[in-house]
């Protein structure tokens, strides 16, 4: 296949051919070969129209050409003049990008024309604050410290994103711009000893590289001079007085806040362009239809500049001085050799290819197009896997292709026929060369492009220790003394060295000094709002009251639970076969790639299925993260298994939705699914009820409709409850009656507090997705007073870029004079109205409307809460959001945001109430949990704001209230393992025996080795959360990767931790070692062998009992590892 551009002279313009998409990328990977391989020491620079076809070069031309650099200068992704800045990663990448044109180091450089118009930071910006360090080098950390400040770098205690640093003691943490890991500096004295790269999930280091780059953190100066000139600048560029402008106060304080980015020319003398980074021997090549493009976003630009141009407090720059003008631009691009391409109205030279999945031969086209077609033919998968699956298929028809790994593969082989993998986004036809991809194969199915760089599954482990933080005041529970309040960490010296303590609060004042090395004994209390906790006296006996209370009850509880498990465990629930074929055929039909957390769900519940036991999973995962398809997937294995399936859900319209989606995907089998709602006729429920009876039905989707008395069914298998937060507790028991032997799928964005304690105590499998689907970026919130100017800007910035809104007014009666309010502020708007009261049919219309885009703001209650999916809709405005509930303003937000563009949610309050201190919390924790995948802390926030309910039976709170959730939880699974053992649970010590552990020596973390208190008191709870020594090893491992060798008592916190370990099956309750004697208390309750013990007595004659339950050792051990050693020694023989 040959085709080739010529490249023209300097000034001059080429104009080629219209060529198909895909064909334009070969074109331009050939050219950009012969640019690299020529004398030209320049780059290829191609301009395209939009960022779509951007992205798509982006992917396409390294398939052509592995060997090129390919870099996109990608665009700031806000509107002009936003109040918000980009997403860092954004900056980061531009950066990046331009540091590689300047040094050269690329061989093509992809900009869309709205980006290429925008002005840049100078050259010498760039080069005056990039600075490189290296192995060996030598480093003066103070300077360092100044350096990275200047550069726009934040000083933070713990690295997360670019642009941040940390300094502690020997160790620099570093997340350079531009780079896809941070970097930690090992200095030895002032010399770098080694550079590793960390990840920013565990903070354990990777692997080691000799040098790292560092580019400034921002596209403009914070430093002294670069202030200077802004507020020079700004007083020149803008009337009145500047103390008045938010933002100059800001820049003057040296904060860079929101949209600073679009007061870029104010920090410079003059700025640059694309171009001037351009050599002058540079390619240009014009792709697409650029003069419509660059108009267009001028356009924009001067309206968006009109609209917000007459703010006193925020005067904004105008257009031309932060853009140049298309015609500049153009007229600019004439010193380079030009291309000019265009991929307008191009006709592929592909005949209809699509399979048809009913036809007796699927692939007919295909095969026709293969016998008729002379030249070569590579088709091409999406991926390895994608790969597969076709190859199979293509067996199935008789079509045997040979496998290639790639384009060069294909281009030396002489095969006629060949299969591979591609990134190309639709097939072309040249010469005698065909290529088909599945955008031909799959025409008819939306087949979304996946790539996307394979995101890490956050853990839950993760999410549940970021949960450990205190702040100061927060309620704790300690295990012997009860609740009190936490003030903070404080040294104290007892005159066997320094060691730290944690200091508690208790009723009338009493204070509580608790080691370090015992925070196992300590935990968040977390049963109620946190003002009300019930705090104790100590030493009043009312303590063990409440905690003797709570043990009968959590007994109870136990026993009960025990009763169910041995109920599950003892009824064979129904192994369901699966037949792969049928199986991969049916999870074909999903158009999205499934996220790594959504497929370790799906094997998780089939393999729940095939197991024999009744499934009971909880799938956890937020708003539009795929839970649906793991109950499709549920569903399939279940019918094609031969049993019934009941998805129960809360809401019409979401029953609407399911029976529109189960039908959709279970259309090409012969599987009958039917609806009980509210949408249905009484015949038609009548008749749907007949089927379930008779088996007739496969699957009935319906509301609460489904658990009356009068539904039976003939051979239920599995249950699929769908946003189980928003059915009551004894609707749940109601279900529990069925579900010994069924296998019951729960799903929630948002599990209700005791639905998630439940599954933290391992009563339910428990399953968390907490990957976004690719492109997704977190929504963004705001809570702000009601006011008409917020709500227009808001609904204004959607309507710019053809999006719509939700207004959510939960009030029937004043919905309509809302209306009007609405109208009158926003004229532009076609407003519909969606609420509970409406017809059924009314209701349906009015959300097929905005759906179809008819109506562009949808005023409605929180009907939509549970509704259909619109993407296009990705701002919501909440009226009164102090009326909500956390998970239903969760639920509400996750409402947008269904597609890859920002989306925005306002929570309005209004001006003149009072909000109550709870409704407060849930509005600030709302804020705070904007990142995606946070339905699952939220609902760790509500257990906290809430409290968590008794796990079985109705009564919902109670003696949980008294003692914490955290502890009652504890002990209920001390019991139940009590219990199992066939052991009654021992009232006195509910949580089985602790070990006090004194080695009369400071056992801590120093201020010098890890000097962030919050980090350190984190660092505590999760050794003391640590149960055997591998996870102590672990933990050991971690601590000195982070922050370099551990001091002596840090060796010494181990070391009681090691003890305390050790001890607790032996049932030593204090363990006293100082470097003259050692000393063990055992409790009354010790599983000792006594024969051992006198074997030891008579063996060793520095052992003697000092009293029935002390056991005195006489040695001398100055050092601490030794004497931790002696005496695990001696609780080994003890064994």
């Amino acid at each position: 296949m040959q085709l080739s551009i010529a490249v023209p002279a300097n000034g001059a313009l080429n104009r080629q051919d219209a060529l198909a998409h895909g064909l334009d990328s070969f074109a331009l990977a050939q050219l950009a070969l012969e640019i690299k391989s020529s004398k030209r020491k320049a780059p290829l620079a191609i301009i395209t129209a939009n960022a779509f076809e951007a992205q798509r070069l982006l992917e396409e031309l390294p398939w052509f050409a592995p060997s090129l650099v390919v870099n996109l200068l990608p665009d700031w992704e806000t509107l002009p003049y936003d109040h918000f800045s980009p997403h860092p990663d954004l900056i980061s990448e531009r950066l990046s990008t331009l540091y590689q044109i300047t040094q050269n180091q690329c061989d093509v450089v992809i900009v869309p024309v709205g980006t290429a118009l925008i002005k840049l930071p100078p050259i010498a910006y760039l080069a005056a604050n990039t600075f490189m360090l290296k192995k060996g080098q030598k480093l003066d950390l103070e300077a360092m410290r100044k350096q990275c400040a200047e550069a726009g770098y934040h000083h933070v205690s713990q690295v997360v994103s670019p642009g941040e640093f940390s300094v502690r003691g020997g160790l620099v943490d570093l997340f350079p711009m531009g780079s896809a890991l941070p970097f930690r500096l090992d200095l030895f004295d002032d010399e770098i000893e080694t550079i590793r790269t960390f990840d920013v999930d565990t903070q354990r280091s990777l692997y080691p590289v000799p040098e790292i780059r560092l580019l400034p953190a921002r596209e403009f100066p914070l430093d002294d001079n670069g202030m200077a000139r802004f507020r020079q600048n700004f007083r020149e560029t803008f009337e009145g007085d500047p103390s008045r402008s938010r933002i100059y106060k800001e820049v003057s304080k040296g904060v860079a806040s929101g949209g600073i980015e679009w007061y870029l020319p104010l920090f410079f003398e003059s700025t640059a362009t694309l171009l001037d980074y351009l050599p002058k021997e540079t390619v240009l090549c014009l792709h697409g239809n650029l003069d419509i493009a660059a108009q267009h976003f001028w356009f924009e630009a001067q309206s968006r500049y009109r609209l917000l141009a007459h703010d006193v407090e925020r005067p904004i720059v105008q257009p031309e001085t932060l853009l140049i003008k298309a015609d500049d631009f153009f007229g600019q691009t004439h010193q380079y050799a030009r291309i000019s391409l265009t991929t307008e109205n191009t006709l592929n030279g592909l005949p209809e290819l699509d399979i048809e999945r009913r036809a007796d031969h699927p692939l007919h086209k295909l095969q026709t197009f293969i016998a008729g077609f002379k030249g070569r033919m590579l088709i091409a998968a999406e991926s390895l896997g994608r790969r597969e699956t076709i190859l199979q298929l293509l067996n199935d028809q008789g079509i045997k292709p040979a496998l290639c790994e790639n384009w060069e593969d294909f281009n030396t082989s002489s095969e006629k026929l060949m299969l591979g993998v591609t990134s190309l986004h639709a097939g072309f036809t040249k010469d005698d060369v065909a290529i088909i991809t599945e955008a031909e194969l799959y025409a008819a199915t939306v087949r979304q492009q996946r790539r996307r760089d394979k995101d890490k599954a956050r853990s839950t482990e993760g999410m549940l220790k970021d949960l450990s933080e205190l702040r100061e005041n927060d309620p704790v529970v300690h295990e012997q003394h009860g609740v009190g309040r936490y003030r903070g960490l404080i040294s104290l010296d007892f005159g066997e060295g320094e060691n730290e303590f944690l200091l508690l609060e208790y009723a009338g004042d009493d204070k509580l000094y608790v080691p370090v090395s015992q925070l196992f004994l300590i935990s968040r209390y977390s049963g109620g709002p946190p003002e009300s906790a019930p705090l104790h006296r100590l030493g009043s006996g009312n303590w063990e009251k409440a905690k003797k209370k709570a043990l009968k009850q959590i007994r109870d509880t136990a026993a009960e639970l025990l009763n169910l498990y041995a109920q599950r465990a003892a009824r064979k629930g129904h192994a369901f076969t699966l037949s792969l074929h049928d199986y991969e055929t049916f999870a074909e039909g999903f158009p999205f790639e499934e996220t790594p957390d959504q497929l370790s769900a799906i094997e998780a519940v089939i393999s729940d299925m095939q197991s024999g036991r009744p499934m009971d999973r909880l799938v956890c995962g937020d708003v539009g993260f795929g839970k649906t398809e793991v109950a499709l997937r549920a569903a399939f294995v279940a019918v094609m298994g031969g049993r019934q399936v009941a998805v129960l859900v809360p809401t019409t319209l979401l029953a609407e939705q399911h029976y529109q989606n189960f039908s959709d995907r279970f259309a090409e089998w012969p599987i009958k699914v039917a609806e009980i709602s509210r949408f249905r006729t009484a015949k038609e429920q009548a008749e749907a009820l007949k089927g379930l009876a008779d088996g007739s039905i496969d699957i009935i989707i319906g509301t609460h409709r489904l658990i009356s008395k009068d539904v039976k069914f003939d051979n239920l298998g599995l249950v699929i409850l769908d946003e189980e937060h928003r059915f009551g507790v004894r609707q749940k028991e109601q279900l529990k009656a069925l579900r010994a032997e069924v296998d019951v799928l729960t799903l929630t964005a948002t599990p209700i507090p005791r639905t998630l304690s439940m599954a933290m105590e391992g009563l339910r499998e428990f399953s968390v997705i907490t990957t976004p689907p690719q492109k997704r970026l977190a929504i963004k919130t705001f809570a702000t007073d009601y006011s008409e100017g917020i709500i227009r800007e808001a609904a204004m910035r959607e309507f710019k870029r053809g999006g719509q809104v939700y207004f959510l007014h939960n009030e029937v009666d004043t919905i309509h004079s809302m209306r009007e309010k609405l109208e009158r502020i926003l004229p532009e708007a076609r407003i519909s109205i969606a609420h509970g009261q409406l017809r059924e049919r009314e209701l349906e219309h009015v959300m097929r409307d905005f759906y179809h885009q008819r109506s562009n703001l949808l005023l409605c209650t929180t009907i939509i809460e549970t509704g259909i999916d619109v993407p296009t809709a990705n701002t919501i405005i909440m009226n009164r959001a102090d009326m909500f509930g956390l998970a239903q303003l969760h639920q509400l937000r996750g409402r947008v945001g269904r597609s890859h563009h920002q989306a925005y949610a306002y929570l309005l309050t209004e001006p003149n109430r009072k909000i109550t201190p709870q409704a407060q919390k849930r509005l600030d924790a709302i804020q705070l949990l904007e990142d995606l995948g946070a339905g699952f802390h939220l609902a760790m926030h509500d257990l906290e704001i809430r409290g968590a309910g008794e796990l079985l039976g109705d009564s919902q709170s109670g003696e949980m209230q008294e003692i914490g959730f955290h502890l009652y939880s504890e002990m209920l699974s001390h019991a139940v393992k009590r219990l199992k053992e066939g052991k009654e649970p021992d009232l006195s010590s509910p949580l089985g025996v602790t070990t006090e552990i004194n080695l009369h020596t400071p056992a801590l973390l120093t201020n010098e080795y890890c000097p962030d208190v919050h980090e350190r008191l984190v660092l505590y709870k999760r050794l003391a959360n640590c149960i055997n020594d591998d996870e102590l090893d672990t933990m050991q491992e971690e601590l000195i990767d982070r922050f370099g060798l551990l001091p002596e008592q840090g060796e010494a916190l181990m070391a009681c931790h090691r003890l305390r370990v050790a001890a607790k099956s032996l049932g030593i309750i204090k363990i006293d070692a100082s470097d003259s004697a050692i000393q063990l208390q055992f409790s009354q309750h010790a599983d000792l062998d006594p024969t051992k013990l006198i074997a030891l007595l008579q063996r060793d004659r520095r052992c003697r009992m000092n009293g029935p339950d002390k056991l005195r050792i006489t040695v001398a051990y100055e050092d601490i590892s030794h004497r931790a050693d002696f005496i695990k020694n001696i609780m080994k023989e003890l064994i």
